[in-house]
């Protein structure tokens, strides 16, 4: 299947879709902030902090994280600076929000600056790039699953992922790039030197600045901590939301450009386009589309041109839909059953021909629309 040039991806997309509304934006960042704030003032005034309230605080947690994510949503914007035209504010508003949510700003703007150049890249990729299932790590997870059985272990692998993939990669790189090594987000120095090095020249003062915000916030948990003479408070009215929003983040990464018929490509059969093409647009409904700024909904778009503030992306999107329908990937799947599927069938890879596909025998129940091979 031949595969446009990023010129000609880029002519269909309106122009105003490239239009950056600061007063839009500041506004989108602070709906976002004042729903998470407000339902944390509100559980803090009324939710008793005893086990009996356990549903409560467990619901709160979930309404909290899921909010919260908006902000994550809207940080993320300004470190591919679709924000805003004035660098200033938008740095300002990505580092505070980003910091809050104990996500390295500048570290993660370059690691994620670095997924979005090499999409589905088997060796260059960063972020969810698949195991080998000839290599003794796809080995062992095919063995696992085998001996635990497809469905518990979804269960182990999802609930692992959604839980600690975040800050897992954070330390060590987990999922990340193969020629890149064992990175980590906050020691600047850690995985591969030279060309693949994670975070090159400039990049590594701008890690340290990411730390030096990072443990000052770190440091206000402890003293709010302190000053409530219990550990309790924090994790209830911060912890809590702040694991559901990493699993927010994590399923969202995820399904964005995985499933059992969507390849990796390696070496000089991986181009641009290609890569690009393998995102993947789900159906999150419209109260969590609200929430979290589109970001599953228009996610294709959103890679075809990481600068496309999110209020216009969906006009970016039926612009590339419409012109491109072979290449556009989107899965009705509902999200539950797309993330189970996922989980049970997307473990290790194995190559077919030129592309590197999910070792899997077994029919998924529908399609995105993926080439099997290009």
């Amino acid at each position: 299947m031949d595969f446009p040039s990023k010129k000609e991806v880029l002519g269909v997309i309106p122009d105003h879709c490239f239009k950056r509304d600061t007063l839009k934006s500041l506004m989108y960042a602070a709906v976002s902030t004042a729903i998470t704030v407000g339902l944390g003032v509100a559980a803090a005034m009324y939710i008793p902090m005893k086990l009996a309230w356990l549903p409560a605080w467990l619901a709160y947690a979930y309404a909290a994280g899921t909010a919260a994510t908006g902000c994550w949503v809207v940080a993320h914007e300004c470190g591919h600076g679709a924000f805003s035209d004035n660098k200033t504010i938008q740095d300002t508003v990505g580092y505070i929000l980003h910091t809050l949510l104990l996500v390295p700003y500048f570290s993660w703007q370059r690691s994620h600056a670095v997924h979005h150049s090499r999409t589905n890249h088997m060796e260059e990729g960063e972020t969810h790039v698949p195991v080998k299932a000839n290599l003794p790590e796809g080995e062992a997870t095919l063995k696992f699953r085998s001996a635990l059985g497809e469905s518990p272990f979804a269960i182990v692998n999802t609930v692992a992922q959604l839980l600690f993939g975040w800050p897992v990669y954070l330390l060590t790189g987990a999922s990340g790039g193969p020629v890149r090594g064992k990175t980590n987000h906050f020691n600047p120095n850690a995985g591969a030197k030279g060309k693949h090095a994670l975070f090159p020249g400039g990049w590594k003062n701008k890690v340290w600045w990411s730390d030096v915000g990072i443990v000052a916030f770190m440091a206000g948990l402890v003293y709010w901590g302190v000053c409530a003479g219990s550990a309790w408070p924090v994790l209830a009215l911060y912890g809590g939301p702040y694991l559901v929003c990493n699993a927010w983040l994590v399923m969202y990464t995820l399904l964005q450009h995985t499933d059992v018929d969507v390849p990796h490509f390696g070496g000089d059969e991986w181009d641009w386009c290609k890569g690009t093409f393998m995102t993947i647009d789900r159906p999150y409904g419209p109260i969590y589309d609200f929430l979290h700024h589109r970001i599953g909904s228009t996610h294709v778009a959103h890679h075809l041109n990481h600068q496309i503030p999110h209020y216009h992306a969906l006009d970016a999107t039926n612009a590339v839909k419409e012109a491109f329908p072979q290449h556009y990937l989107y899965d009705p799947t509902p999200i539950p059953q797309a993330l189970w599927r996922v989980g049970r069938k997307c473990v290790a890879v194995e190559q077919k021909g030129n592309v590197w596909v999910w070792k899997t025998d077994s029919d998924r129940g529908g399609s995105v629309g993926a080439p099997a091979a290009a």
